[in-house]
């Protein structure tokens, strides 16, 4: 059995184990069965096959796989029901240069943010998500009003805990929970309203990457160097980059900033 298939089934049997879910493999014809122990109904994926389809890509098998299985065991107990997936839908924050479309050319849903960012819709799976698109759309007899409406109402029900570190008299506010919607932060309009009357200097959010939200108290000079040199440290290494630009918050509104060395930014 060849490396990338080993890898692809133990990130399967990694992120698909569950309490009442039963994983058995076939070694000779490199299936993977996983079922629900109650109902003995389940789902049977070849990882040649996976791995082909995506050029040996294992993240890209694994996403796919994950996103396919979960949606066929939940099917079959029931949790899968549309009302289920609403409480899912969450929005997310990408480059503006991600993706308009699926592999399979279906477009995404998804709305203009500012010049460095996009917002896109998805539904949580867990483990990973999948990012909402025309075809799930006519699926689910969503309206693109109905997907926003809810993404923002999930959204503001997320933890927003930060931590704080000063540096040369500027105070900077970090988020990073994890749980993949870090940058999607910036959406919340009263969390950076409260930020706003929190912050005696300039207010700056950036989002370097997509589990990461810094939200910075720029009260001199020096502050802006700093500020450029973390944003692009984060983007350099985060999974899913998104910008080593920030944003100047002022009066409800982002405006993307150019840092000059020793001086105060200039917008975009």
């Amino acid at each position: 059995m060849c490396m990338k298939t080993n890898k692809l089934r133990r990130r399967l049997e990694e992120q698909l184990k569950r309490d009442n879910r039963t994983i058995t493999f076939d070694q000779e014809k490199e299936e993977m069965r996983f079922e629900n122990s109650d109902t003995k109904k389940g789902v049977t994926v070849t990882l040649g096959g996976i791995l082909a389809k995506f050029e040996g890509n294992v993240e890209k098998a694994a996403e796919e796989t994950m996103y396919y299985v979960n949606e066929a065991l939940n099917a079959f107990d029931g949790s899968g029901k549309k009302e289920e997936k609403e409480k899912r839908i969450y929005p997310v924050i990408r480059a503006a240069s991600f993706p308009k479309e699926a592999e399979e050319g279906v477009p995404f849903f998804y709305d203009n943010h500012t010049a460095e960012t996009r917002i896109y819709y998805a539904v949580d799976l867990g483990t990973t998500y999948r990012l909402i698109d025309e075809k799930l759309m006519t699926k689910e007899k969503w309206t693109a009003g109905q997907i926003r409406e809810i993404a923002r109402f999930n959204l503001r029900s997320l933890p927003l805990e930060m931590k704080q570190d000063t540096v040369a008299g500027n105070i900077f506010y970090f988020l990073n929970s994890n749980d993949g919607y870090d940058s999607s932060r910036i959406l919340n309009d009263r969390f950076l309203k409260e930020m706003s009357e929190k912050v005696e200097g300039d207010m700056t959010v950036s989002v370097p990457h997509g589990d990461v939200l810094i939200i910075g108290d720029i009260r001199n000079v020096t502050g802006y160097d700093i500020l450029a040199q973390m944003a692009m440290s984060f983007f350099a290494a985060g999974r899913v980059p998104i910008t080593a630009l920030s944003f100047i918050y002022e009066e409800g509104q982002l405006e993307p900033i150019f840092i000059m060395a020793q001086s105060r930014p200039q917008k975009d």
